[in-house]
């Protein structure tokens, strides 16, 4: 079995530079210019594994992010242009998700035939690998047209959506319209290529204590789907939007994570656009901030632990130059003594009342981001108010933010009291040059209560912007229609709106140079503001997006 796929190695990123040349080609999977992978033996599952090795050498765990109207972004009015007639002829969309139902009528042309290019579906190791890859199957356009016309298409191309929410973004991408006209995607001629993600490692999951049976993806494998989505749009000279409606709240919320880095660098290049979702983080009490008063080098704060999580794990970021000791109280009035930071320090402390453990890791420094961490991992968890202390062992205020799971990681019944619904955008939202895109309900033009808001964890400006986000219509597995909400929704709705952008500027050649954060800058200039606010904000970014916007100005030019 291929080490990437086998649950007694981890996945560590190392950098390129540090690769000793003596390892085995089999050790290492190439990520991109900067990053790779380092299997290495997990010959005991033990948490403490996390501190023998460090916090930035694992994967995140990313969750999805979602649950129209068309005229209310100005695309109707700008497709029903005959001097721009935009529906993105000759673009690519990049879908990174949980796969497609190919066999959907979304996704065919009037003939019968596939508007899909190509589907790497990860999680099938029985037919032909991309090139350059290691693992999973790689279906072309020859292929999937040969299983529709199969009377067992599945025979033929074995990938299928089962979750359904992979298939729901792509068609509010790039559906083709029903005959009724009561669906259509942004843009329903241009053409698809699909990632279906496998899950994340169990060896993973354990380590940051989620529960196997929970669907979430790691960052390395989302990496590798990213390159090669880039390595499609390459080999056909064709520019891509690729849409990623995933985050997750572990990191710094900064920007400087792996996966947020690779897309930085993926939109700056020219025929690469990149959107994501924002989050649903907003309203379900899973941050908090506190900035103690001056004099003041102390914090108490409490975590409500719920009946139905067992297992989940809490993020304690701290901003230098704090150096904080963490003591924690349990429902049972059982304390901890006070643990100080520590480089690759890693504790296990079990509340003998609540026959509660906890593995406690304080890093003194985080290697990609250089601050302090502090990774709390629970388990077999006591319900009821668990009291967290910090003291600063310099003696000065501090301030500091504390972020449990995104999505289906945890219940509600899992959260913090006098929550902060500001700063929780997830990763890859934090990132600087691809796309953030929050929701609003295009019905009443109201912001999604559940859309994370911003800033980053360092003060920079995100989400970028807003887009309808509340119900929109979408395909779903077995030839029907749903509809799908939140910001993985409005991150797709944009995908399609940039795309008619790069279709504008380079495949009719009057902007060839055009890169992903280009079209980025023009969205959020030209965007709908209306008087009420002040512009940017964390809430709306820099608006509604507003694509007729762009193009009046252009005709101006």
């Amino acid at each position: 079995m291929e080490r990437i796929l086998d649950n007694n190695y981890y996945d560590l990123f190392v950098n390129n530079t540090l690769i000793p040349r003596y390892q085995k080609e089999s050790e290492i999977t190439y990520l991109n210019e900067r990053l790779s992978l380092e299997h290495v033996p997990a010959e005991s599952l033990n948490p403490c594994n996390l501190g023998l090795y460090s916090y930035n050498s694992f994967s995140s765990l990313y969750t999805l992010t979602s649950i129209v109207s068309l005229d209310k972004s100005g695309i109707t009015e700008v497709q029903n242009d005959p001097n721009l007639s935009l529906f993105g002829k000759g673009v690519l969309i990049g879908i990174i998700d949980t796969g497609i139902d190919y066999r959907h009528q979304a996704f065919k042309n009037s003939d019968g035939t596939t508007r899909i290019q190509s589907i790497w579906d990860q999680t099938d190791q029985n037919g032909v690998r991309p090139e350059n890859f290691t693992y999973g199957s790689e279906y072309g356009r020859d292929q999937i047209n040969k299983a529709l016309q199969s009377e067992n298409p599945l025979s033929v191309v074995p990938s299928v959506d089962t979750n359904g929410h992979g298939t729901a973004i792509s068609s509010i991408v790039a559906g083709t319209p029903t005959n009724d006209q009561s669906f259509r995607g942004v843009v329903p001629e241009a053409d698809l290529v699909v990632v279906k993600l496998k899950n994340a490692k169990k060896n993973l999951k354990d380590l940051f204590f989620v529960p196997d049976e929970l669907l979430c993806f790691q960052e390395s494998d989302i990496m590798l789907a990213a390159r090669y989505l880039a390595t499609v749009a390459q080999k056909l000279n064709k520019p891509m939007v690729i849409c990623i409606a995933l985050g997750t709240s572990q990191g710094g919320h900064d920007g400087n994570g792996p996966l947020s880095s690779y897309l930085d660098y993926l939109a700056q290049l020219p025929g690469i656009g990149v959107a994501v979702s924002a989050g649903n983080e907003g309203n379900n009490h899973r941050h908090y901030f506190d900035a103690t008063l001056p004099d003041v080098f102390y914090n108490d704060f409490i975590l409500n632990a719920g009946n139905d999580d067992s297992t989940f794990f809490v993020e304690i970021w701290a901003a230098s130059p704090a150096l904080l000791s963490i003591s924690i109280t349990s429902p049972t009035q059982e304390i901890t003594k006070l643990i100080p930071p520590s480089l690759n320090g890693c504790i296990n402390y079990n509340f003998n009342r609540s026959q509660t453990n906890v593995w406690i890791n304080n890093i003194i420094y985080e290697q990609n981001t250089g601050d302090q961490l502090i990774l709390l991992r629970f388990e077999n968890t006591f319900p009821g108010t668990w009291h967290l202390h910090l003291e600063n062992n310099n003696h000065e205020s501090f301030s500091f933010h504390a972020w449990l799971p995104s999505g289906n990681l945890i219940t509600d019944g899992t959260y913090f009291m006098n929550s902060d619904p500001n700063v929780t955008l997830t990763s890859p939202g934090n990132a600087e040059s691809p796309l953030t895109v929050t929701a609003y309900n295009q019905f009443n033009n109201s912001i999604l209560v559940e859309s994370s808001r911003g800033y980053t964890r360092i003060g920079a400006i995100k989400p970028d912007i807003a887009a309808p986000g509340y119900q929109l219509p979408c395909a779903v597995p077995g030839n029907k229609y749903g509809t799908a909400t939140g910001t993985g929704a409005a991150a797709a709705h944009t995908t399609g709106i940039m795309a008619m952008v790069f279709e504008w500027g380079i495949v009719k050649e009057n902007y060839v140079q055009m890169t992903g954060s280009i079209v980025n800058r023009q969205l959020i200039w030209h965007a709908a503001r209306d008087n009420a606010n002040t512009y940017p904000n964390n809430i709306w970014g820099y608006g509604q997006v507003e694509i007729n916007n762009f193009f009046n100005t252009i005709k101006g030019v």
